[in-house]
């Protein structure tokens, strides 16, 4: 026998996945269930190559950027200030790559009504393997462009609004999104950054410190700032506190002439992941801006903007489900441990198969609410179905769907780490860096708690009436499966995490509660998550079944209704166990105080026994 080498010995055969959307049956048949035949036929060869870049070119750059990250020149040789931003070769031909594939243009071009944003989003999440960290700048271009659609001037929509939505690489603008201050980073009531009328220039002029500003090297930016009232009968520097002070501003990176428009790059950020992006703190000095909707409304104005970028956030967290559920599928069916494959070891099985049902639930719940924000953008605001279902709905599901898929997204990261061994570990997998770019999920756009407050704002706002339209879908989502026996199991636990859901919310919404239901406010997010995504997956099953039954010879479409079935029964059977624990493990009356007492009470005991009140004193205090 001859002794293993370098060049001798066991080789592993390399897992590949060629193409995402030819390999994954799930966001296929999702996208032909929410869409009408020809749309999806039409689309489809577009989704098929934008995969076949994803694996090729778009692989190469990926790399290319993340072994080449930005980084900031302050000083020329003569000690000018110059702020160059330099990036990589292969960033920049991403944005040229992301003008000529559309992925924002798609879904402001509306070819297709309705279902234009779900084309968008689907190619989105098959383009960003492929994309990387370029789907930051693009997420947050397509929420720039989501607003001055709605509230700009016809001056932003001639100059900015055609740019962002352009197909032409010479044309196309990205955009930042520059909301997040030292004293606050989801509280934006702490905004220190200031907005002055210059009336020589006939523009406000915006000046203060941002402290982190995402993809710094856009063509323009969206940014909060505390407004001045412009009125010459108010006392100068006037200004409102809070929240309520603050106005939506839109304004160029650079001027004609190149140089940065009152911006300096203070420094770049060293973050955990993401780390192709250029993200920067910055020095505003009399930044010239235009303000986008009404004075003072720039809290109500960045909805528009949150709702995409949210969902932005969902759909990345969903591509990279898929990838790590192919590549964890595919490596099973090449390696062999103990004298098997590991797609047959019971065990190894039974964690792919969480994987993949984490994955189906996830792309329901996502692209359910994508079909939803479409419906809103195509058609009249006034229909019924829109007004009081479309619109209540999507405001409460989406800060629930972005943090759920953030959570579930970076925790299926470890587990694809896992099934890979020590390969999983190894950068050149890739895995690593996928894991440590989807944590950003949990992170941008607001934490879980941050989510799960606004989930609680939501009922507080509409007086628990969102909720009824919550539990009034699922309940028409259930309502053919009732006549059916096999399904008798499902719809019952469904019934009964509603019943759990609406006790919680309505025994605690008064204000002697309000500790009780904010301390429970992300158990209640994730169940409300757990059971509409069950709902869902049930929904789809019977469409499927249909389908099947419509075409007895089609055996492949038997087999994925067999299969649709399968993972929603199985999603169903343990739902009302892990709801019931998901609300009251993290909200019980007596808990606030016990926590309180539970992380402080020593702590402050010690520090007065040691005459601190103030400060840690550990160390002094007499043990």
């Amino acid at each position: 026998m001859v002794f293993a080498t370098a060049d001798v010995g066991f080789k592993q055969d390399v897992p590949q996945v060629q193409n995402a959307f030819l390999e994954d049956p799930v966001l296929a048949s999702i996208l032909e269930r929410l869409m009408p035949k020809d749309v999806f036929a039409e689309i489809t060869p577009d989704l098929v190559h934008i995969c076949e870049w994803s694996n090729t070119e778009g692989a190469e750059l990926v790399k290319r950027m993340e072994d080449d990250q930005p980084r900031l020149r302050q000083y020329d040789h003569w000690c000018r200030r110059v702020d160059d931003l330099l990036v990589t070769e292969a960033w920049t031909k991403q944005k040229a790559i992301a003008a000529r594939e559309g992925v924002v243009a798609i879904a402001y071009e509306r070819k297709y009504g309705q279902y234009s944003r779900v084309y968008q989003m689907a190619k989105l999440m098959l383009w960003t393997s492929g994309a990387g960290l370029y789907s930051c700048p693009i997420a947050m271009t397509d929420g720039c462009a989501r607003v001055i659609e709605l509230i700009g001037t016809q001056e932003m929509k001639d100059q900015v609004y055609s740019r962002l939505t352009s197909r032409d690489p010479s044309k196309f603008f990205t955009s930042g999104q520059w909301m997040t201050e030292r004293p606050g980073g989801s509280d934006i009531s702490r905004t220190e950054t200031q907005a002055v009328w210059d009336e020589e220039k006939k523009a406000w002029s915006v000046s203060g410190f941002k402290w982190f500003s995402s993809a710094t090297d856009a063509d323009v930016t969206m940014l909060l700032a505390r407004t001045h009232d412009p009125n010459p009968s108010i006392a100068p520097g006037n200004m409102k506190d809070g929240s309520r002070g603050l106005s939506l501003y839109l304004a160029r990176v650079r001027g004609d002439d190149g140089k940065l428009n009152g911006v300096r790059i203070h420094r770049l950020k060293d973050k955990v992941g993401t780390k192709a992006v250029p993200t920067a703190e910055l020095q505003l000095e009399g930044m010239i801006a235009q303000q986008v909707g009404q004075t003072y409304k720039g809290v109500k104005n960045i909805s528009a903007i949150l709702n995409i970028t949210r969902m932005h956030c969902s759909m990345n967290c969903t591509s990279a489900m898929q990838g790590f559920v192919l590549q964890a599928k595919e490596y099973a069916r090449r390696r062999m441990v103990f004298g098997m494959l590991l797609k047959d070891l019971p065990l190894h099985l039974a964690t792919l198969a969480n994987m993949e049902l984490q994955y189906r639930a996830t792309s329901q719940f996502t692209l359910y609410l994508v079909a939803m924000l479409g419906r809103i953008e195509a058609l009249d605001n006034n229909l019924p179905e829109v007004r009081d279902h479309d619109i209540p709905l999507l405001r409460l599901l989406t800060p629930i769907l972005k943090m759920w898929s953030a959570k579930n997204a970076f925790a299926m990261s470890q587990e694809a780490m896992e099934c890979f061994g020590g390969q999983g570990y190894m950068e050149e997998t890739g895995i690593g860096r996928i894991m440590r770019d989807v944590l950003v999920n949990t992170i941008w756009e607001g934490t879980s708690n941050v989510m799960a407050l606004d989930v609680l704002r939501v009922m507080a706002e509409t007086g628990g009436a969102a909720l009824q339209v919550y539990s009034d879908t699922i309940r028409r989502m259930t309502t053919p499966l009732k006549s059916q026996p096999q399904w008798a199991k499902s719809v019952k636990s469904l019934e009964e995490c509603l019943v759990l859901i609406a006790i919680r919310f309505t025994a605690y919404s008064t204000p002697d509660g309000r500790k009780t239901l904010e301390a429970s406010a992300r158990g209640l997010s994730f169940a409300m998550a757990d059971v509409i995504a069950g709902a869902l997956l049930c929904e789809h099953s019977v469409w499927s079944e249909a389908k099947a039954n419509a075409n007895p010879s089609n055996k492949v479409a038997s087999s994925e209704a067999s299969v649709d079935k399968l993972f929603a029964q199985r999603w169903c059977e343990n739902l009302y166990r892990r709801v019931d624990h998901q609300i009251h493990s993290l909200g019980q009356e007596e808990r606030y105080e016990q926590d309180q007492q539970m992380l402080f009470a020593l702590a402050d005991a010690r520090n007065a026994a040691a005459g601190n009140v103030s400060g840690h004193a550990f160390g002094e205090a007499k043990l």
